[in-house]
């Protein structure tokens, strides 16, 4: 299908961009990658009148350390984070999980803060960064407030934006490979598909056992959630009861029933890659 008529411009600036939301109002939308936004336009499940275009904004681009964790820039391609050096050695959860999102062509353009921003639940991204516990930065006007991101997805494609504001970092901790294991667990029918049920653990151990667990659910729910029951069980318990916490994972969330699983097959999902994510963690 062909979107509906919209207005299109290119900030020149964050605080440019923020200008232009904001006279935009509620219709108007950011666009960089456009990998999540595009198809809701053709298919008319959003009617933006304005096009914001933030794409050329290199100063959103990077990824650095910054004291006890990384700071990444919210138009870091996936394919940058994929490969990053940084990453890899300091979190490497986020490296796996953008190697994981789409084709490569996706990964070539698709961005984390479009990833985040979109606020998919089915999207791969927040689901990692819920289990890091990772901080969003967003900037409206010359105002800038932080957001912890277990309080950023507010509901189906909804986030905690307001009116004007621009996501424009994203911050997560350093792992400490001697403490923190992760792992990310995603089932999908083919390489390149959204995830059915998909997994974030990291896990705090210590001599066998589980210091702290944190735990981000993909396609649970209308928003990407964190499985606290779950994290309860887990948490300075033996390695011995992943199972009985992973069964509580069943009742984390309201799955949805869709063309690729019902909203029971998706319970039963969860609780085996939950499982497989914490042992895996372990291991690492």
């Amino acid at each position: 299908m062909i979107p509906v008529s919209f207005d299109y411009q290119v900030a020149s600036s964050v605080d440019d961009a923020s200008r232009l939301l904001e006279q935009g109002g509620e219709a108007a939308k950011l666009i960089a990658g456009g990998q999540s936004l595009l198809p809701l336009m053709r298919l008319r499940l959003t009617r933006p009148t304005l096009l914001v275009d933030i794409g050329r904004l290199a100063e959103l681009s990077y990824i650095k350390k910054s004291g006890d964790g990384i700071v990444i820039g919210a138009l870091t391609r996936h394919h940058d984070l994929e490969y990053s050096s940084v990453l890899k050695r300091a979190c490497p959860l986020l490296a796996y999980v953008a190697g994981l999102v789409g084709d490569p062509q996706v990964r070539h353009r698709g961005t984390i803060g479009g990833a985040v921003a979109h606020g998919d639940p089915a999207s791969d991204v927040p689901s990692a960064l819920l289990a890091l516990e990772a901080d969003f930065v967003v900037r409206g006007g010359k105002k800038e407030r932080t957001i912890a991101a277990t309080e950023f997805f507010t509901g189906l494609l909804e986030t905690a934006l307001r009116p004007g504001e621009l996501l424009t970092e994203i911050r997560v901790p350093r792992l400490d490979a001697n403490k923190h294991g992760w792992s990310y667990q995603k089932f999908r029918q083919r390489a390149q598909d959204w995830a059915i049920v998909g997994v974030a653990a990291v896990v705090e151990k210590e001599n066998g056992s589980i210091n702290r667990a944190a735990i981000g659910l993909t396609n649970m729910g209308p928003t990407p959630l964190r499985a606290s029951a779950v994290e309860q069980a887990l948490s300075g318990g033996d390695a011995t009861a992943i199972g009985e916490a992973a069964e509580r994972a069943a009742g984390e969330g309201d799955p949805s029933s869709d063309i690729n699983g019902s909203a029971d097959y998706r319970r039963h999902l969860v609780q085996v890659l939950v499982r497989r994510a914490v042992e895996e963690a372990l291991s690492r």
